[in-house]
Formats: structure tokens, C-alpha cells, sequence
């Protein structure tokens, strides 16, 4: 069924994943007339498929800031929709003291941008997490972080968006920009032309394809991210963990949200190919974590057409959901470590998996820019698999962008053109 397509609106957002209904939310509260377009579903995407974690703990610390204005934000969501927030507290277990140095490394950097982190050892971390079979040198811990449901709270904003006036038009895709004397007119979707003055591109995995077909050179990679969910379980455990070989938080329904760093593998593609200078420094830098893989994708992909015209159906329509399997190994490996290293975990069991394609630029720092060369379209995407806890004030700031406001965090950190004049190298931990 065709849906109810506005004729115009101010500013339209492409894509219905947590940045972008985060966006529309903030402009509605401002009185802006905001439409998102989701080719598929509200959080159809990564979205609803991340770990759930907001967290400042180990971020890059050009995001720390957005990582505090976030969790400010989440409290305010909470009151008015039940998205799953909680503040449970968060830690980085270290397995060595060389671990531990490098945590108060990080805490260094970090309490100069606010960050409210601390280490903690012995009896102090035997009461934060439940008997363990290995020894803990001790843990990088935030007690101010915190976990959300990610289906629950993009569906829940996407809500609180609606309520303050925001449109969102759901199985329509975008298929590019309607520009006219050098700026944006409007954009072109699958059932018609949408007049507005600006556009915010908030499509996670697809952004580079949607760049690209703009003449905008967007430097983006997927990385194919796995997770699983057990059964409800009594484990003593509320804090959500990274062990190193597996993280852990605890659900709204009783179960556990389990994976670990390793379970992420890049594909390698024709755009790696095309990236690989950018990308080269991250590969190495994340090889014990991140496995490049060559199979069928490169070939899927090498399929999809670089540039497309906007009168016919485009690559958006012909997969409105990226939607790859779980990896079953890595998963399985996860919950065996974390059974071993736990004993109150002994009886989880697996109910549910699943992966999703997560959208990260050579410094896993994201975009969340205004683009120079086009007046009236910004983007907001790349958040290399932590942008999850701070999508709110990612909307904020893009929301800043858009009316000229003055963005409540350096969006300096977070321009488009770092990438147009060198090489950037791996900086962030998930």
C-alpha cells in the first residue's frame, strides 16, 4: 500500500534507525517541520540489533562529551516512554595489570572531558560482579552508565517524535536528492517528490551507496557484528561487562545480551578495495578482534550499481533490510567463556540470535556534519558500532546543524572533510 507521502516538509530525514528518529525528535520539540523516510521499518537495522549499552567507559574521547549530554537525554526519554533505561553500571574487567595501565591511561585523557569513570580492584569489584573462576587484576567501571532495549527505545523515540508533530513515513525509499541551484530542493522517493529545504541522511550501512550516487565521497565500511540473547536466568549479574572475550549485560526480560568483540567480521567488498588506504591502519590496528573475511558479499556487492538514476527502482528498494545470520562459532565461544569464567552462568541457554551490519569509518569516529559541497544536506552516520547510547545527542546535534544552532559538543571532531586530507588511523574501542 502506497503510503501518505507530504508534499513538503522543512527538513527530511532519510533512514528510521536510532540517529535518525533521535533527530527528528529533537527538531519536533523545536517547532520544525520534520518527515523521516525509512525504506523498510523504524529500527529494521542495527538499531535494533546492537548490544544496548550507553556507555562512556573506553569511547574515543572526542565523544565523551556527546556521551555525557546522551545519558541526560536517556533519563528524559525514561520519564516519558519506556524504552528499557537503566543505570546499572558498566566495567571493562582487566585481565593484567598491563590491562589496568592502560584503562588509567584512558582515565587520564577521559576525566578532562568529564567522564566519571574510576578503576576499582579486589573486594570492591568481588562486589560488583558475581564469583568469578578468574582472577581480575580489576575493571575500568562507570557507575553512571547504563543499558536500554534498543527495539523498545527507537520504536519509543520514534514516538515521542510523532507526539511533538514529526511524520514518519515508513516502506518508502529515498532514492536520492532533488537539487536545484546548487543546494537541496527536496528528495526523490520511491512514491514521489518530497519538496524541503534540508535533508539528513541518517542511513547507517547504506550512507556511502546514497553519498556516492550524490558525487559525495563518504569513506564507510559494514562490518557484520553477531549477538545472541539467553533465556531468563538468575546470574547475580546487573552490571553489564566486557570480559575481553565476551560482554554481558543484563535484559528488561530477564535474559542476557551476550557477544564479544571478536564476533565481528568485515567482509571484504569492492569498497574496501577502493578504501584500503584509509582503512588499512584500522585493519591492523583491530586484527585480534576484527577478521576480514573473503566470500560471496564482495560478489553480491560488486553487483550493486555505483550510480543510479532517480526514475527508477533503486538499490534501496531492491533490500530494504540488511539482514545477515548470526555467527554461530563466535557466538557459541562467547557464552562458553562467559560460562567459564562465572559459574552462576552454568545454565544459560540460548534463545535467540542474530547480526547486523554495523557502519564504521577509518577512525570509528562518526560523521555528524554538515557537507560543504552541498548546501542543505548533513549527515549523520558511521558510528562504527557505538552509536546506540549516543544517538539521542546525536540528534541533538545534528538537530543543531540543521537550524544553525550552536551544537552543545565540537562538531569539529565529527566533520566530514577529515577525511579529504589524510590518511586516519583505528582510535576507538567499541
Amino acid at each position: 500500500m502506497k503510503p501518505d507521502l507530504p508534499k513538503q516538509v522543512s527538513v527530511a530525514i532519510v533512514g528510521g534507525g536510532i540517529i535518525g528518529v533521535s533527530c527528528a525528535y529533537a527538531l519536533a520539540r523545536r517547532g520544525v517541520d520534520v518527515a523521516v523516510f525509512e525504506k523498510g521499518t523504524v529500527a529494521c537495522e542495527q538499531s535494533s540489533r546492537n548490544w544496548g549499552w550507553i556507555r562512556s567507559v573506553g569511547r574515543d574521547v572526542r565523544e565523551l562529551p556527546l556521551s555525557i549530554l546522551a545519558n541526560s537525554i536517556w533519563k528524559e526519554i525514561q520519564a516519558k516512554v519506556d524504552v528499557g533505561y537503566r543505570t546499572t553500571g558498566l566495567a571493562y574487567l582487566a585481565a593484567s595489570d598491563t590491562d589496568m595501565a592502560a584503562h588509567e591511561m584512558w582515565l587520564d585523557a577521559a576525566r578532562m572531558k568529564g567522564a566519571q569513570a574510576r578503576l576499582v580492584r579486589g573486594e570492591e569489584l568481588a562486589k560488583l560482579i558475581p564469583r568469578s573462576k578468574r582472577p581480575w587484576a580489576g575493571a575500568l567501571y562507570s557507575a553512571t552508565d547504563g543499558v536500554a532495549e534498543p527495539l523498545a527505545a527507537t520504536r519509543g523515540i520514534a514516538g515521542l517524535a510523532m507526539a511533538n508533530g514529526a511524520r514518519i513515513v515508513e516502506h518508502c525509499a529515498v532514492r536520492g536528492l532533488d537539487v536545484a541551484a546548487g543546494r537541496v530542493a527536496g528528495i526523490v522517493t520511491e512514491h514521489g517528490l518530497v519538496r524541503c529545504s534540508d535533508v539528513v541522511l541518517a542511513g547507517g550501512a547504506w550512507s556511502r551507496l546514497f553519498c556516492g550516487n550524490c558525487e559525495i565521497d563518504f569513506p564507510q565500511l559494514k562490518v557484520h557484528a553477531s549477538v545472541m540473547q539467553t533465556a531468563p536466568i538468575d546470574a547475580g549479574l546487573e552490571l553489564a561487562i566486557n570480559g575481553g572475550d565476551f560482554t554481558c549485560r543484563k535484559r528488561s526480560d530477564g535474559g542476557y545480551t551476550v557477544s564479544k568483540l571478536g564476533a565481528s567480521v568485515a567482509d571484504l567488498t569492492p569498497d574496501s578495495i577502493r578504501l584500503s588506504t584509509k582503512f588499512m591502519r584500522a585493519w591492523l590496528s583491530e586484527r585480534k578482534y576484527l577478521k576480514l573475511r573473503l566470500g560471496r558479499r564482495f560478489f553480491e556487492e560488486l553487483k550493486v550499481p555505483r550510480r543510479f538514476g532517480l526514475d527508477r527502482p533503486s538499490p534501496f528498494e531492491a533490500c530494504r533490510t540488511l539482514d545477515p545470520a548470526a555467527n554461530l562459532p563466535m557466538l557459541n565461544d562467547a557464552l562458553e567463556r562467559l560460562k567459564a569464567t562465572f559459574p552462576s552462568f552454568a545454565g544459560a541457554s540460548i534463545l535467540r540470535t542474530w547480526a547486523g551490519m554495523i557502519d564504521v569509518t577509518p577512525d570509528a569516529i562518526p560523521v555528524i556534519s554538515n557537507v560543504k559541497t552541498l548546501p542543505g544536506f548533513h549527515l549523520g552516520s558511521g558510528f562504527s558500532g557505538h552509536g546506540f547510547g549516543i544517538g539521542p545527542a546525536a540528534g541533538e546535534m545534528l538537530a543543531d546543524l540543521v537550524t544553525g544552532e550552536r551544537p552543545r559538543a565540537d562538531s569539529g571532531d565529527f566533520a566530514l572533510d577529515r577525511f579529504s586530507s589524510r590518511d586516519v588511523g583505528f582510535l576507538a574501542s567499541r
